[in-house]
């Protein structure tokens, strides 16, 4: 029935334009239209693989929920029937979950761009929305870079997109080893004014091509090569109309960003960034990220997304002691041994004289005697045979592996692949039985590969596809061009650091991106503090009691055996980050964190290591204070935060007068940086401590005035 009045059409107007400003929603690319996860992605969708023992998917669904999302459609592409059967028996489709509605959207898309064009026609998208990939694993809190860009459009209707990039240094194992993304960025105005990929090899040059009149018309710019593109994007309805009106754009960035941008005098559009710099945020683009996040997620980096999470329903996880984490009706034969950093699903069993160590092992995967399983990930019902050696590679579901193979680090052995007794499996190899593909090349099994009595062979991508794919990222490993031999080809993923050990210097979770050094100690050090770090911020996240948090840290310690350095630069990470993740989610002010960490746990700082109270000099003292200010370093007011925390440290004794001193007078003559306010709080301890020596000075001149008189 029509509204009897106009002023019933106004009321019943209202809630809409309400509704429409208030709903957050999101558009999931389930499809990432490359084939970086050939042959796997041959036979199940990407966003279905797992990632340490869940679907990927359902990080991104997390992260989505987390966010505040209340609409989300789902675009598939491969194997869109998997990806509905998933998602329609998932948590996600049960009235408690917390999507208003969850669309999936079938589409013959064959590109990003295609995908966009289509969401454009369906006018489906009412204001701002999440554009991301299935592939996201990430626990940052989106709210702050949501208000800066609904700010930033109040004021300017052309401000059409806010890319979320996650600071993390230059050199970092989830990075491409062949093309590297650059921004170009306008740091008062967080405005991207240029987008460019450059290769890293010599030969192609490292160059990047900036329009002069941009330092002419800015007065300063950034280029960053040190940034994840994560591929979170707050987008408006203008960018689908944008994508409408290119039809050559195909990919996010490098066709529509770089073409936006390009164009700016042409549309007037501009597109701008959020820099994170403390929580996590990754996107699992290549196999070589997939390793890397994998080693993050069970680290605990991701927390809350960790597998003791139990994400999916029927899991049931559970964390031990070197983050080793099982399920339910695990086996483990007399003998066999889980090193750290594992993790072994439902009715797995291991046989007698087995290690397996920095692995996952599926559900139901059956492992023999005598196997060694080294930094690999097998998926659900895998068998390996008694004898065998796995380093380093990614055995899908249903596979078997027989008897004293040896699988060479990088293989990629997909479904149902079988290899025979006895064979050795070069590391270059990507082993297949689906007929779904390479419909021009045999598809018989190579017994050369496979061995006698085997079944499967080596999958061939097509040429020119994903031409700005190099090999590497189709492997787990590096895999350099000129390698002739595959023992030679495997590369250590190093990481560019800043001078000095690494697990006391880049405590930040930009840490948790470096990768292993060439030398021993240091690899050991720096694996201590990452796991230190982890377990502490974890039981801080969780109020354990301090005592609780001190045996295991005394665990660690004697486990590792770490000194007392070390131990501070631990406890001073997680402290710190505890105290940010605080503040970024809006639970307290800075000053509120830090006595609300410090004040519960602050005396852990003296019981492990503060071992100089009674000496003239306070080198434990310093140290500490000095790893406190290495922390507050690049964070946002990181001068008010290192002032909180100097003074709450103080006035738990934590630190003395002189500590104080000594620590200030060695950094004196360098930038003052983030000490700048604490010399305020120095001179005060000054002060203090001479007006203290005065009372102490008159009180005895008034005992000796009281003798002379007696």
């Amino acid at each position: 029935m029509a509204p009897k009045t106009a002023k019933g059409n106004v009321t019943k107007q209202k809630p809409k334009e309400e509704q429409r400003e208030d709903t957050l929603q999101a558009v999931v690319l389930a499809d990432s239209y490359e084939r970086r996860f050939t042959p796997f992605t041959l036979e199940r969708p990407r966003c279905l693989l797992p990632l340490a023992n869940t679907p990927l998917i359902e990080y991104t669904l997390e992260f989505l929920a987390n966010a505040g999302v209340e609409d989300i459609f789902i675009y598939c592409g491969a194997h869109t029937e998997q990806v509905e059967q998933y998602i329609n028996s998932s948590k996600w489709k049960l009235s408690t979950s917390p999507f208003h509605t969850l669309t999936l959207l079938r589409s013959t898309a064959t590109s990003v761009g295609d995908a966009m064009r289509d969401l454009d026609k369906r006018d489906l998208i009412t204001g701002d929305f999440l554009l991301v990939c299935g592939d996201v694993v990430s626990n940052l809190a989106i709210e702050p870079a949501l208000a800066k860009h609904r700010s930033r459009r109040e004021k300017d209707k052309n401000a059409i997109m806010t890319m979320v990039l996650r600071e993390a240094g230059v050199e970092h194992r989830t990075k491409s080893r062949g093309r590297r993304p650059v921004f170009i960025i306008d740091p008062k105005k967080e405005r991207c004014l240029h987008y460019e990929e450059i290769t890293r090899r010599p030969a192609g040059g490292r160059y990047v091509n900036i329009d002069p009149e941009l330092l002419s018309t800015h007065g300063e710019i950034e280029i960053r090569e040190d940034l994840i593109d994560c591929y979170v994007d707050i987008c408006t309805p203008d960018v689908l109309g944008l994508w409408s009106d290119n039809f050559d754009y195909q990919s996010v960035r490098k066709s529509f960003l770089f073409g936006v941008l390009k164009d700016y005098e042409l549309n007037g559009k501009t597109i701008h960034t959020y820099i994170v710099r403390e929580q996590y945020a990754a996107r699992v683009r290549s196999l070589r990220a997939y390793d890397a996040i994998s080693k993050d997620i069970i680290s605990r980096w991701t927390y809350p997304l960790c597998p003791d999470s139990n994400l999916v329903r029927d899991q049931s996880y559970r964390l031990t002691r070197g983050k080793a984490y099982f399920e339910d009706g695990v086996v483990l034969a007399r003998g066999s041994i889980v090193k750290k950093r594992s993790v072994i699903g439902k009715n797995t069993s291991i046989g007698e004289g087995s290690t397996v160590g920095d692995s996952v092992l599926g559900r139901q995967c059956h492992i023999g005697n005598n196997v060694t399983i080294e930094g690999s990930y097998i998926w659900d019902d895998a068998i390996v045979g008694d004898g065998s050696v796995i380093k380093q590679a990614v055995i899908a579901s249903e596979a078997v592996i027989g008897r004293n193979c040896i699988i060479e680090p990088g293989a990629l052995i997909s479904y149902r692949v079988r290899i025979a007794d006895n064979t050795t499996l070069p590391g270059t190899s990507r082993l297949t039985t689906s007929t779904s593909s390479n419909t021009d090349k045999s598809t018989q099994t190579d017994c050369n590969l496979v061995g006698k009595g085997g079944e499967g062979y080596g999958y061939i991508s097509d040429s020119g596809s994903d031409s700005d794919h190099s090999i590497d990222s189709s492997h787990l490993i590096y895999i350099h061009p000129s390698a002739t031999s595959s023992t030679s080809s495997v590369s250590t993923l190093h990481s560019d650091s800043d001078s000095g050990p690494v697990y006391a210097r880049d405590t930040s979770r930009r840490g948790s991106f470096i990768s292993d050094h060439s030398d021993e100690s240091t690899a050991q050090n720096r694996d201590f503090h990452l796991e230190a770090t982890a377990s502490i911020l974890d039981g801080l996240s969780k109020n354990d009691s301090p005592d609780v948090i001190h045996l295991e840290l005394l665990s660690q310690r004697l486990s590792a055996n770490a000194d007392d350095h070390m131990m501070r630069a631990a406890l001073v990470a997680a402290f710190m980050k505890r105290i940010a993740n605080m503040v970024d989610g809006g639970a307290a002010a800075a000053s509120e964190a830090v006595k609300a960490v410090f004040g519960t746990y602050g005396d852990l700082l003296a019981k492990m290591g503060i071992a100089d109270k009674e000496k003239e000099g306070k080198a434990d003292q310093v140290d500490l204070l000095e790893l406190l200010e290495r922390e507050c370093q690049g964070r946002a007011k990181g001068e008010s935060l290192l002032l909180f925390v100097a003074k709450e440290c103080y006035v738990l004794d934590v630190v003395e007068a002189e500590g104080v001193e000594q620590w200030w007078l060695k950094g004196e003559g360098k930038d003052e940086g983030v000490r700048r306010l604490v010399g305020e709080f120095v001179e005060w301890l000054r002060n203090a401590e001479s007006e203290s020596e005065s009372e102490e000075e008159s009180a005895e001149d008034d005992e000796e005035d009281e003798s002379g008189e007696d």
